[in-house]
């Protein structure tokens, strides 16, 4: 095996293990996007001191 099938092989490896976290943390990350943009965003500055 050379070093650049070694490299393919790990870059395929870590890309499917962040592709897992990812699909896992998915519903989560939605539901803080949901409550961020419910309390204002980036214009929540004034309100939330």
């Amino acid at each position: 095996m050379s070093g650049r099938q070694l490299l393919a092989a790990q870059a395929a490896v870590v890309g499917s293990l962040v592709a897992a976290l990812i699909v896992t943390e998915l519903p989560s990350i939605l539901r803080e996007v949901r409550i961020y943009r419910m309390t204002g965003g980036l214009r929540a500055n004034r309100r939330y001191p």
